[in-house]
């Protein structure tokens, strides 16, 4: 099924995108039996701003310790009741932890469920008596205060940067243009890079697969052009790459044949020589003594 690969991509995700920021530990067993949380995130303290900085909303949502379930298709009444089960063991085995290290834990202590779903009906909100807050954006709809529990809607997010890295996490048209707006971004974004990178495996895991859904195979058509460009990009690089070592591996060659073994004083100026016009280089190579060398190309004193 489909579904298991969104499940894989959704806790990489979420491991590469929260890992740096705490311990994410995907698959975290609570009952060894029966009962498997997506997600179990815990913060690291001293990185708390740039978690929400970096990430918006998901780092926001991530500032305390939480669990993360997320869904592809609509989650259903049972779905949530299980999610709600692991939830209630997670909190009675970090009360019992706390019990024995004789800690008191405080009802913020306490870990957060995050529902993600693409959408989810009135009826199931309301059954489960889930409300907007003031406090949090549009489509995030919270259990009452002890039921520690909420359900991010993603499609009803706003459209902005800040919910960029959950909307990503959504389908059809609303994943399509998460991922525009992740291609607009600088090519140096390292999120940019990490989002893409975990979107390609997906991509290439739903490759395999026969009678997809239609978004899924919008997802995969969406994604082509954008991993044709970066794959050649990482190829012109490849070739540029190996194009200034073979210069390089040349110029020490050339300095070997003059002067000998590279000294401190000459290795600091290859830098500077591959800067240099092929048609320039050779000829100075051969022609400059040492002593004129580093005085043209040395650093001041």
């Amino acid at each position: 099924m489909t579904r298991l690969l969104f499940d894989k991509f959704a806790k990489d995700y979420l491991d590469r995108f929260l890992g740096p920021y705490g311990e994410f530990i995907a698959a975290r067993e609570i009952i060894s039996e029966v009962l498997e949380i997506d997600g179990w995130f815990i913060p690291n303290p001293e990185k708390l701003a740039a978690l929400h900085r970096d990430l918006g909303l998901l780092g926001r949502m991530a500032a305390n310790r939480s669990l993360f379930e997320s869904f592809r298709n609509p989650v259903t009444v049972d779905e949530i009741r299980s999610c709600r089960l692991k939830l209630l063991v997670a909190i009675t085995e970090a009360k019992r932890e706390a019990a024995r290290n004789e800690i008191k834990l405080s009802e913020d202590d306490l870990q957060i469920l995050w529902l993600l779903t693409p959408t989810a009906s009135e009826r199931i909100l309301s059954g489960f008596g889930a409300t907007a807050d003031a406090d949090w954006l549009p489509g995030m709809y919270f259990l009452p205060a002890y039921g520690r529990t909420a359900i991010v809607v993603i499609h009803q997010l706003p459209r902005t940067q800040e919910t960029l890295w959950l909307r990503l996490l959504g389908r059809g048209g609303v994943q399509k243009q998460a991922i525009d707006e992740l291609e607009s971004l600088s090519p140096d974004n390292p999120l940019r890079s990490t989002a893409l990178e975990l979107l390609y495996n997906l991509q290439k895991n739903l490759r395999l697969r026969q009678n997809l859904e239609s978004s899924d195979l919008e997802l995969v058509m969406r994604l082509e052009p954008l991993y044709e460009q970066d794959r050649k990009k990482t190829l012109s690089e490849g070739i540029q790459q190996g194009i200034q070592q073979g210069r390089r591996a040349m110029i020490e060659d050339l300095l070997v044949v003059r002067f000998g073994e590279l000294d401190e004083e000459i290795t600091g100026i290859i830098e500077a020589l591959l800067a240099l016009p092929s048609g320039e280089l050779v000829p100075l190579l051969l022609t400059l003594s040492r002593e004129e060398l580093l005085q043209r190309f040395g650093q001041p004193d």
